[in-house]
């Protein structure tokens, strides 16, 4: 059984945070397990109460997974704090956990600052360097490069520029700004497009989770960083084509849209 931890925020509506990251794994065949750094009340309108763990909790709740059952690869999401930043850093180290996908969840799809700056820092400083991969949309790219990105060519110099400065593959995700469904993957293997269809749907809550919880997968199970984001944008595709609709606000994705005819 392959099996993965993602370190994240809950969503108490169900379409990202921890809740999404367990329904992708189970999706594709991972069996997951989960540390909570934060609660949150939310739903398809807005954030509306955010209750942040403890450090040294969210530290008990990690060891306790990875001793008993050892994790074949890692997620992290919403991180709120820098202390947190510095204890799952810490324990990346001390367990010497392994394909860890940084999700750094700076920036809502609104354009509100999503952690502070000394968190920010943090993740950069010691999480970025544990990572095998980092996962920023386009704003998070602009907040970490000091740059403005238009074009393909802006999201290409971003990568590069993330993945000498921190030592990591960088996974550049289109739309935003943009406006395409293209990603740009530059790792120590090399550079490529990934390219990816733009789909009419409005209910994109939990894209980034979803995103970053199907490469983990994908790479607990073997698979190199390049097939895993490729089949990741794949099993993406297939969750909003779905067309799921629920909800008041921008919706969730169908996570187990692969199991339908089942």
């Amino acid at each position: 059984m392959y099996t993965a931890l993602t370190i994240a925020g809950s969503d108490s509506s169900g379409g990202a945070g921890i809740q999404a990251d367990i329904k992708t794994m189970t999706a594709h065949g991972v069996y997951a397990m989960s540390a909570i750094t934060a609660l949150t009340a939310q739903n398809t309108t807005g954030v509306f109460a955010v209750s942040e763990v403890t450090p040294d909790f969210l530290h008990e709740q990690i060891r306790a997974c990875v001793t008993d059952i050892v994790p074949g690869a890692v997620k992290t999401g919403m991180i709120p704090s820098a202390k947190s930043v510095e204890v799952i850093a810490s324990c990346i180290r001390e367990f010497d956990l392994m394909h860890v996908v940084v999700d750094p969840v700076m920036v809502a799809t609104s354009g509100s600052r999503l952690i502070d700056e000394n968190a920010c820092e943090e993740m950069k400083k010691l999480l970025f360097p544990c990572a095998e991969l980092i996962t920023p949309n386009i704003p998070e790219a602009e907040l970490l490069c000091g740059i403005t990105i238009r074009t393909a060519e802006d999201m290409e110099m971003a990568a590069r520029s993330l993945m000498e400065k921190y030592g990591c593959a960088v996974l550049c995700k289109g739309g935003h700004n943009v406006q395409t469904a293209d990603d740009f993957l530059a790792s120590s293997d090399g550079c490529i497009w990934l390219k990816g269809k733009r789909i009419d749907n409005p209910n994109t809550h939990g894209t980034g989770c979803t995103l970053s919880s199907a490469i983990a997968s994908n790479l607990a199970k073997g698979m190199s960083l390049a097939e895993s984001t490729s089949h990741a944008k794949e099993y993406i595709s297939g969750a909003l084509e779905s067309m799921l609709d629920l909800g008041h606000g921008s919706g969730p994705l169908n996570h187990t849209w692969c199991f339908e005819g089942f």
